[in-house]
Order: structure tokens, then C-alpha cells, then sequence
């Protein structure tokens, strides 16, 4: 009887062992799990709700969501894709919904439906509960011995793991430093957070480098958060731990270009010359942080459209293209998921992700350096990862 270890019961590894048992329906898998239960996460992200793909409807180029290992997944993405994702949820009894930002849940918006389907497609399955994996080693007879066991197959998939893995350490294996990723930001500017609650379409930059991200952005009481600082986060991340998270950060209040933006203070000039600058907003930008932008604009509260001049203009023009603030730091909550860095792709075969040196090894999921912004396009990566690493070792 074939034997196969899967290391880890998250998303990459529940999804693969259900494809073995589907494939290999008389091999033995078992799927090894130090926590009391599988696939934690997948309960809980997206809000409960499970964000699982998208559309990718409008991603010119896959490095725009994948900032490290778009070129794998884009060979990958052939194998099994965002569609293959809908038709084998849908096939497993999850009817799916796609949103208007591309997103793709659950049409019951619960989590759990993912969790049940995967459990169920991994009947047969022996699911190995509290019981971590301490090393991984080359059998002496071929094979791979997991702990002392021997197994023909061992694919790992333990996800992202910030300290390294010490279950490789006895193997010769290129690694990627690992630093955070999707974070958002403290920010000590007390004015700015007084604003908590607000959100508005705009753009985020760090001065002097090219990483620059849009989106909705949300004012917190502790900085700024949103799907425009967690893509920068995303972006940055090797940039900012080196920095300390300490670094400028410059936000375009309306995401638009400077011209466009003197362009609409213009026209907001001509349509309300004699109402006051401070009480009439852009559309777009609420009342409360439109204040808060005249005043650090050092506008007079009073000040008219018509009283404005060329300076006060450029003031404004300034501060809603280039507003700045300091990061103070990253905040780790729940939505900080994702590990920058892992297993290099240098190790692995990048048709079959078998490990070069180790035959009957494979890496499937955030453990690799694959890594994505927000989306459902890092549980689309470890749903392809895990459904190759399956296909590979059956046709194996």
C-alpha cells in the first residue's frame, strides 16, 4: 500500500489530501496536525465569511496580487485555476457567489461550508490531530521517514512560518528569509485617528521607493488600515521590516493625479465662490476629514473659494495628492495571515513542485514563497499548490 504524509491540515494540505484520496482511493494518507483542529483559519478568514478566490477579472499582470512566485503561478494557474476552484467547491456541494469587487465566498457568506466540504472530500483520510512533525529525513532504503515512520510520499505544507521550520532543518534546502505580510499600520498622528470609522477610495505610497497601493482606506484608532494599506504591506513587506516599520508614508486622498485634482478644486471654485472652502468637500470625502485636510492645510476656517488664490489652491492640491504621516509601526489582528518568504522555488521541480534533491518531497501552499495581497488570491495559491502536489504524486 502506498503511503503518504501530508504535513499541516490548512487550506493547501486539507485541499491536497482530499484530491489524494480522490486520486489514490487505496493508498494510505495521513495528514499531520499539531493543532487540536484543521483548517483554523479557513474557519475564520474573511470575516468568518471565506474569501476563497477571485474573478481575477482586471489583473493585467499576476505580479499586481502575487509579489513573490507570480511566475510560478502563472505556469500553476494552467494546471488548476480560479474557474477549476468554482466548478470543484460547486461540485462539492458549496454554491458560490461572485461580488462586484471580484471576490468570490460562499453563497451562505459561512466559512464552515468550505471547512465541511473539504472534511467530507477527505473521508478515509487519517487525520492526525496534536501530533507535530519533528523531522523530516531521507530513508535510508529510499523513501522519506517522517519522525522514524516511513512514507513514499511527504508533501509539507505547514504554512507560513515566521521562525523557520525546524522539521527541515536535517535537509539540504534553500530558504527565504521570512518577514510579515498584509499588516496595517500605526500611525501616532492623533488627529488623523480621532477620523476612526472613515473610509475613502484613495491611493498609499512610500515616499522614495515605488511602492504605491489603492483602495479603500480606513481610518482606525490606531493608524490606518483597509485593502489599500494591506496591498502596500503586501508589497513593501521585505522593505518595511528592514526599515523597522518605521518609514513616510504619503496618501492621495482622492487616488487621482495632481492635474485632475486642481482640475476639480477648480471647478468646485467656480460652482461656490462665496461658500466657504471648509464646507464644501470634494465628492468622495466626508465632511469631517475634509476638515481635518483644510486645516493642515493651514487654511483659515473661514476662508471662501473666492479668497483662495493660487497659494491656497496649491496648498490644497498638495496635501490631497501628497498628504504625509509616519508609520509607527505594523498591528498585527487577525487579518495578518501570510508569511513572506519560505522555501525558496529554486528547490523545487516548478511543473510538479517535487523537491529537486528529494525525491517523493513536495511544498504546497504559504510554506513556499508564493505569497498575495488580499482577495482570496493567497487561498486560490494553496488550492493550486495543493491540487499539483496531489496530481504529481499520483501520476507518480
Amino acid at each position: 500500500m502506498k503511503k503518504i504524509a501530508v504535513i499541516g491540515a490548512g487550506a493547501a494540505g486539507c485541499f491536497c489530501a482530499a484530491e489524494l484520496r480522490r486520486r489514490l482511493p487505496d493508498a494510505r494518507i495521513d495528514v499531520f496536525e499539531a493543532a487540536p483542529k484543521p483548517l483554523a483559519k479557513v474557519a475564520i478568514t474573511g470575516g468568518g465569511r471565506c474569501n476563497l478566490t477571485n474573478s481575477f477579472e482586471g489583473i493585467n499582470s499576476l505580479s499586481e496580487v502575487y509579489p513573490r512566485g507570480e511566475r510560478l503561478m502563472k505556469r500553476l494557474l494552467h494546471c488548476f485555476s480560479q474557474e477549476d476552484t468554482w466548478r470543484w467547491f460547486e461540485a462539492a456541494g458549496v454554491p458560490l457567489v461572485l461580488q462586484e469587487d471580484h471576490c468570490v465566498f460562499p453563497r451562505s457568506q459561512d466559512a464552515m461550508d468550505i471547512v465541511r466540504a473539504l472534511l467530507h472530500r477527505m473521508e478515509g483520510v487519517f487525520l492526525r490531530l496534536r501530533t507535530p512533525v519533528r523531522s523530516i529525513q531521507a530513508g535510508p532504503e529510499g523513501g522519506l521517514l517522517v519522525d522514524g515512520e516511513t512514507f513514499d510520499s511527504v508533501v509539507v505544507t505547514t504554512g507560513g512560518a515566521p521562525k523557520g521550520l525546524p522539521l527541515l532543518e536535517g535537509l539540504d534546502l534553500e530558504w527565504v528569509p521570512t518577514v510579515p505580510s498584509l499588516f496595517t499600520l500605526t500611525i501616532r498622528d492623533e488627529a488623523i485617528r480621532a477620523l476612526m470609522g472613515l473610509v475613502v477610495e484613495a491611493s498609499v505610497s512610500i515616499p522614495g521607493t515605488a511602492f504605491k497601493a489603492s483602495g479603500p482606506l480606513l481610518i482606525t484608532d490606531w493608524g490606518l488600515s483597509g485593502p489599500a494599506v494591506l496591498k502596500l504591506s503586501s508589497y513593501a513587506a521585505r522593505h518595511l521590516a528592514g526599515s523597522g516599520y518605521r518609514a513616510p508614508l504619503s496618501v492621495n486622498w482622492l487616488n487621482a493625479s495632481e492635474a485632475e485634482i486642481r482640475a476639480l478644486l477648480l471647478d468646485l471654485a467656480e460652482a461656490n465662490p462665496r461658500k466657504q472652502v471648509s464646507n464644501t468637500p470634494p465628492a468622495g470625502l466626508q465632511a469631517r476629514l475634509w476638515n481635518h485636510l483644510t486645516a493642515k492645510a493651514e487654511l483659515r476656517p473661514d476662508i471662501r473659494w473666492t479668497e483662495l488664490g493660487s497659494k491656497g489652491l496649491n496648498k490644497l492640491v498638495n496635501i490631497l495628492t501628497q498628504d504625509r504621516y509616519e508609520i509607527a509601526g505594523k498591528t498585527k489582528f487577525r487579518e495578518e495571515f501570510v508569511t513572506c518568504g519560505g522555501v525558496a522555488l529554486s528547490n523545487i521541480d516548478p511543473s510538479t513542485l517535487e523537491c529537486k534533491k528529494y525525491p517523493g518531497l513536495y511544498f504546497a501552499g504559504e510554506v513556499l514563497d508564493i505569497d498575495a495581497v488580499t482577495g482570496g488570491f493567497n487561498l486560490q495559491a494553496a488550492w493550486t499548490t495543493g491540487f499539483v502536489a496531489a496530481q504529481s504524486i499520483a501520476l507518480k
